[in-house]
């Protein structure tokens, strides 16, 4: 009985990365930029101005892996 929901769970698990592939492709056709990216200025500013990585997170309402990521590359 497991053998059949595993394989079903599966395929539907195929079936969203595929679809979330789809929306990524095309959202770069598009020239869109992930959210966290689009700040990336305003991160850089406000870290320049001495805000903590918490006070800027909750501002721009951004993870703290994306804060770090842009931290790192910028």
């Amino acid at each position: 009985m497991l053998n059949p929901l595993g394989s079903i769970a599966e395929f539907e698990r195929a079936l969203m990365l595929e679809r979330q592939r789809e929306g990524i492709a095309k959202a770069r056709t598009e020239g869109k930029q992930p959210t966290a990216r689009r700040k990336a200025q305003e991160v850089l500013r406000l870290r320049a101005e001495g805000q903590s990585a918490n006070d800027i997170v909750k501002a721009l309402g951004i993870s703290r892996a994306s804060y770090f990521r842009i931290v790192a590359e910028g």
